[in-house]
């Protein structure tokens, strides 16, 4: 069966360039992102993954640890991480997993039944600290991915789950949020008794709530 957003995100047991992780372990009481590249020692990937070297303090800011996964086996991930330094000035400072049996990348769903089946396509989960599954988006291989958009998610993630609240289209954090549906204009009176700006009945705009950042925020 496909994964769905909100299914508890399957555990396993890797071996990775970090040692062996038990994943639901590894993520702990934090957020996580898995995601997979299609190959080792390919253009697009020796980008992605120096990018995310290069931001791995900015996802630690907001309690997310970050995995990669390809199906290649570890000696090759090793070997690769000395050319993703040299290529991009930032070494490796996350685990990859070795899956080179295909048994977390099946289990994910991360290869595409209608290419090439040696190869996982772009895929990423960010999961919440009750292992539930909150985001899921796959790219194609020729697509490298954006990561500071991760961030943004990862933002609004968090916010709206310690708050009522919902962000609208390009919401950068700091943003005006919009107050769900499911608020009552009596609960949001008591919540926001400065008001808010009532676009429409059901489009209630209020600045973002600041009484926790996002980055501190738990599911």
């Amino acid at each position: 069966m496909a994964l769905r957003l909100g299914d508890e995100a399957p555990d396993f047991t890797a071996q990775t360039t970090e040692g062996e992780i038990r994943f639901h372990d590894w993520i702990g009481d934090g957020w996580a992102i898995l995601f997979s590249h299609p190959k080792d020692f390919t253009p697009v990937c020796t980008t992605e993954l120096g990018t995310l070297a290069s931001l791995k303090d900015e996802f630690a800011r907001r309690g997310c640890k970050i995995l990669g996964l390809s199906v290649d086996k570890l000696d090759d991930h090793e070997a690769w991480s000395r050319d993703i330094a040299d290529a991009t000035g930032h070494a490796l400072n996350f685990p990859l997993v070795a899956d080179d049996q295909r048994a977390i990348a099946d289990l994910y769903d991360m290869i595409h039944p209608a290419a090439d089946d040696t190869m996982t396509v772009r895929s990423v989960f960010v999961i919440g600290p009750d292992k539930k599954i909150k985001l899921m988006l796959t790219y194609p291989a020729s697509t490298g991915r954006h990561f500071g958009e991760l961030l943004r998610v990862l933002d609004s993630l968090q916010l709206t789950a310690h708050h009522q609240v919902a962000t609208p289209a390009d919401w950068q954090h700091g943003d005006d949020v919009i107050i769900v549906p499911a608020v009552s204009d009596e609960q949001a009176a008591q919540k926001y008794p400065n008001g808010w700006n009532a676009v429409k009945p059901y489009l209630r705009i209020v600045p973002q709530p600041q009484s926790e950042s996002p980055a501190a925020a738990k599911a």
